[in-house]
């Protein structure tokens, strides 16, 4: 899509599709992108492409998916496929316009007409956490997925088990590593002292970051400090989980007109000699999920009870993946809340969905439509 051809169609919901961001997740938000491009309904909407560079920068980029994929391993970036080196998309300033315009150094900025929903395939902090619903709110703009606190408590997987244990919903044993606590040594040492109570084996994570990038499962304590500095180059606020003995089982949540339903549950099977489902086994090598997943009529009852309660408990709205591990004595933990799950061809959500007898493109139109008839505001 060139910027002369953008000029919108007054008779279909005009879509802007959101992708890249600064997050370390840019590259799956893209690829995300790309299979939605390819699966949204053309005949129902009009959609206009725009990346978020690493930098920042808001981008023009062609309806071309076909340059947004994984390739020899590496995955895709917004700067590689923006329309322009310099230019920038602005969305609207206040709700009395939901015009988008196109600005280049030493040009006079263009007006790329309306938009009327937006989609924010965006994973991770500056996107998924919240922000980018705060600045939606700002505009007026109707948009899919949940609202700002959802979004943000979501994203720090310490407030997602917070929430869901007053709710009395299962989670791990846990503790955070706030950025103060690994400032001074006296902080370290405390902080080592509640880890090692946990006990072993150990899982290191990013607080507010997914795709399980920067997470180390750590056997030895010996190896703890090395795995928080790398949680650390992710996001200063880390968290502890003390690891589990169980199935991995993930459900998907979808809001209809009469509350929020659960689809069929889906098992991670690791594969490749991974220890976890870590980034590389989720991405790049084929570790296999299983839909449906074999579980009992009672376990997937209950699976899916809890995933629409888990929902509720933190307001969510639209969509959500809710990640379970069933342990051996048959109860279920939370693991964590997606309030924008990964939609790329090898995402779970969209195929428990179709399993569950609901194909991708009506997904994607069943959120588009309920974005569209929400009010914006408080609600």
């Amino acid at each position: 899509m060139s910027i002369e051809q953008t000029s919108p169609n007054a008779a279909k919901p005009r879509v802007a599709i959101v992708f890249g961001g600064r997050s370390s997740e840019h590259g799956v938000s893209v690829v995300t992108a790309a299979s939605v491009l390819r699966a949204i309904d053309r005949s129902k909407y009009e959609v206009l492409p725009i990346g978020i560079t690493h930098e920042g920068r808001w981008a023009l980029v062609g309806d071309e998916p076909g340059r947004m994929a994984i390739t020899d391993g590496k995955l895709p970036d917004v700067d590689g496929i923006a329309e322009s080196a310099e230019g920038q998309v602005a969305l609207p300033g206040s709700p009395a316009s939901r015009e988008v315009v196109w600005s280049e150094p030493g040009a006079a900025p263009k007006v790329l007409g309306e938009v009327d929903v937006v989609l924010p395939l965006l994973h991770g902090p500056w996107g998924e956490d919240g922000t980018i619903q705060g600045l939606l709110e700002l505009s007026g703009v109707p948009y899919v997925g949940s609202g700002v606190l959802a979004s943000a408590a979501g994203m720090d997987k310490e407030f997602t088990k917070r929430i869901l244990e007053s709710h009395g919903i299962g989670v791990g044993r846990y503790t955070v590593v706030r950025p103060r606590d690994w400032e001074t040594e006296e902080g370290r040492a405390a902080a080592r002292e509640r880890i090692a109570a946990l006990g072993l084996p150990l899982f290191v994570k990013p607080c507010r970051a997914g795709s399980s990038i920067g997470i180390t499962k750590v056997k030895d304590l010996a190896d703890l400090d090395a795995a928080i500095d790398e949680a650390r180059r992710h996001d200063p606020k880390v968290i502890v989980e003390l690891g589990v003995t169980g199935r991995e089982i993930e459900c998907a949540v979808l809001e209809f007109e009469d509350g929020p339903r659960a689809s069929v549950a889906a098992e991670v099977h690791v594969g490749g000699g991974y220890e976890f489902y870590d980034f590389e086994a989720k991405y790049i090598d084929s570790s296999e999920v299983e839909i449906p997943a074999k579980l009992t009529e009672s376990e997937l009852a209950e699976i899916r009870r809890q995933a629409v309660a888990a929902f509720e408990a933190l307001g969510c709205e639209g969509l959500a993946r809710v990640d379970f591990f069933l342990l051996e004595d048959g109860s279920w933990v939370v693991n964590e809340i997606n309030t924008m799950p990964g939609f790329t061809p090898i995402s779970a959500y969209p195929k428990m969905w179709e399993a569950t007898g609901l194909p991708y493109p009506e997904l994607i139109d069943r959120l588009l439509t309920a974005a569209l008839s929400r009010s914006t505001g408080l609600r």
